[in-house]
């Protein structure tokens, strides 16, 4: 597991409560986490492991809305649907209290522009979206 999912599975299970209580160990991750290249750009610097956790706790969100998480888990469709709300809010929240509000509309477009692909059923869509936001999300790639 990425250090970020680690991160955010720590972060979830000292909170406790039921989301915390559906957290799992995930698989290992097939290509690099969407939270290292948001850590990778010009605007993380010093604050890669908070961009990479905040950016992949709205990734699991929104994977709780659509499909199934990494790290949290619930039996319960309704919890996971409540899970994502909160692990949208969780992120977002990190993310607004660094100060950077043209990150908070990135993932925020990103967020709607994914749930609109999922409504005209275009999901495949989606990965693009994610890919594209969390580069974006660090700014311009570290040389």
């Amino acid at each position: 597991m990425s250090g970020a999912l680690q991160d955010l599975a720590t972060l979830l299970r000292e909170r406790g409560g039921l989301i915390g209580a559906s957290v799992a160990e995930p698989e290992p991750l097939a290509g690099a986490p969407l939270g290292d290249r948001a850590a990778a750009g010009e605007r993380a610097t010093g604050r890669e492991a908070e961009y990479a956790l905040l950016v992949e706790a709205i990734h699991e969100g929104y994977l709780q809305h659509y499909s199934e998480g990494r790290v949290v888990r619930p039996a319960d469709p309704d919890l996971a649907l409540l899970a994502g709300d909160g692990l949208y809010a969780l992120g977002l929240a990190r993310l607004a209290e660094l100060g950077d509000l043209e990150a908070v509309g990135v993932l925020a477009d990103a967020i709607s522009a994914c749930a609109q692909a999922h409504a005209e059923d275009r999901p495949g869509d989606a990965a693009g979206t994610w890919a594209a936001a969390a580069a974006a999300v660090g700014g311009a790639t570290k040389g």
